[in-house]
């Protein structure tokens, strides 16, 4: 499939690069073009940066019930299209079909969820006065212009992430696609420039980071800088920033425990683990890395997980029903290949997949692989993996597991499985990660999603998302 020419969404209008430059974007489902897109310059970042000011000054006195009235036109404009963006999803990153609602709904759920909540959001605070000499009211602002640099591996739901809280808020936004992934987004554009979305507003562009991305983040216009990607990303932005004093938001790399006592709900462990860990191929900032299992249940667990791993189907078809994708990269392949090898050097055991699949020779295909006797002195153990790699970690009691899933510098996700209810209150206080989450997985628009330690700062989702978007202002006035 191939969706053609497509053009970056700059000041209101489908535009070419200032250089005419253009890029090939190749699906990892076959390693073939899918699109040909406008490939951005430092030139377009500096336009996208005044479009976006422009935008910010119209935009942030725009009537609240005007710019949810916006909000609801281009969500509306998206589920009629969701055809077309669901099968560009599926090519530039390589998901099932069936996977891609997840982004449509997502980005849909952002607009309408945060256009319903903003007027609560904004509204003033009158302040007391011990003294009653003055009146104090506490106001509520948008900050400025926006960037949010977006990660791959959710086109559109990283996308719907930022434009919620960006567009209710009164803040405008330049939207800096992952060049491995721009196709969905620039159809966005067109449906923008089709709507005839205020323009400024919202920008999207995509070119070399290096150019691109650091023209965006050197610049003193924005005031926020909202990212959902790695940590040493984010530490180049921050550091490539610093020319003015900016607020941030980054939703980065995870490496979450995944813990199972043996008086849990084995199978229903066994199926949120499988679901968690080979869902979009293991590139999720959220999927379970490192599986502790209790010794007295390690060995059932490990065969049920084997079961599951081996029954996921895999490989091209044109129907897209596959259940597990590729990698997003051959490089991204070879990275995980040499990962399990170095793995089984330092003594863990392959018990399923570690391979290419055998008769496919288009795409980044990998099978799903699970490794047992993994120690916290193997480099898988401290590492992202972002691939289909389920390592099992045996142990003996509560103190021990505690300190091993800490044992790591990020703090997203975690997860718990027991029915010990004086267990649950300890572990939810003593894992040292932003989400805990016992015995099943939820996530949605209205709750936090956020973490610590070398995971983040900020929140995606819920109404503590617009904390990043917004400023505090007090007013006083001296009665007289």
């Amino acid at each position: 499939m191939n969706f053609g020419t497509l053009k970056m969404y700059i000041d209101g209008h489908l535009v070419e690069s200032s250089n005419e430059n253009y890029k090939d974007i190749i699906s990892p489902l076959n390693n073939k073009t899918i699109a040909k897109l406008s490939w951005a310059s430092r030139e377009d970042s500096i336009k996208a940066l005044k479009s976006a000011q422009k935008g910010f000054d119209i935009w942030s006195r725009t009537p609240v019930v005007e710019r949810t009235n916006w909000m609801n036109l281009l969500r509306e404009k998206i589920l009629e299209k969701k055809e077309k963006l669901r099968k560009s999803i599926s090519y530039e990153m390589g998901k099932p079909f069936t996977a891609t609602a997840e982004d449509i709904d997502s980005i849909t759920d952002s607009l309408e969820y945060y256009s319903e909540i903003i007027v609560d959001q904004i509204e003033s605070k009158e302040l007391k006065d011990k003294d009653g000499t003055h009146l104090h009211k506490l106001i509520t602002q948008p900050i400025g212009v926006v960037v949010a640099y977006l990660a791959w591996n959710f086109p559109l739901l990283n996308a719907g992430f930022k434009i919620g809280p960006a567009l209710a808020s009164g803040c405008s936004i330049i939207l800096k696609p992952s060049e491995l992934s721009p196709v969905s987004l620039y159809l966005i554009g067109e449906i923008l420039h089709e709507i005839n979305f205020p323009a400024g507003v919202i920008n999207i562009l995509c070119g070399d980071p290096n150019e691109v991305a650091t023209e965006l983040s050197i610049s003193t216009i924005p005031k926020l800088i909202t990212m959902i990607g790695s940590t040493e990303t984010a530490k180049r932005v921050i550091s490539d920033s610093s020319t003015s004093i900016k607020k941030y938001s980054m939703e980065l790399g995870g490496n979450a425990p995944f813990i199972v006592f043996d008086d849990a709900d084995i199978n229903h462990a066994v199926d949120i683990g499988a679901a968690i860990k080979f869902g979009n191929c293991g590139q999720i900032c959220v999927a379970a890395n490192r599986f502790f299992i209790h010794e007295k249940i390690y060995n059932e667990f490990l065969n049920k997980l084997i079961k599951k791993a081996e029954a996921l189907k895999i490989g091209f078809s044109k129907n897209l029903d596959f259940e597990i994708g590729p990698l997003i990269t051959l490089k991204s392949r070879e990275r995980i290949e040499k990962l399990i090898e170095q793995s089984v050097n330092e003594g863990a055991i392959i018990r399923c997949g570690g391979k290419i699949p055998e008769n496919i020779d288009e795409g980044n295909w990998f099978e799903p692989t699970v490794i047992s006797n993994v120690t916290d002195r193997m480099k898988i153990f401290h590492e992202e993996i972002f691939g289909p790699i389920a390592t099992l970690i045996s142990f003996k009691n509560e103190d021990e597991v505690l300190e091993s899933a800490n044992n790591t510098k990020y703090g997203l996700a975690s997860y718990l499985f027991t029915n010990d209810k004086k267990r649950i209150e300890r572990f939810v206080q003593e894992l040292d990660f932003g989400e805990v989450q016992v015995n099943g997985i939820k996530y949605d628009i209205y709750l936090p999603h956020g973490g610590i330690k070398e995971s983040g700062v900020g929140h995606d989702c819920s109404e503590l998302a617009l904390d990043d978007y917004l400023i505090k202002k007090r007013i006083t006035i001296t009665k007289t």
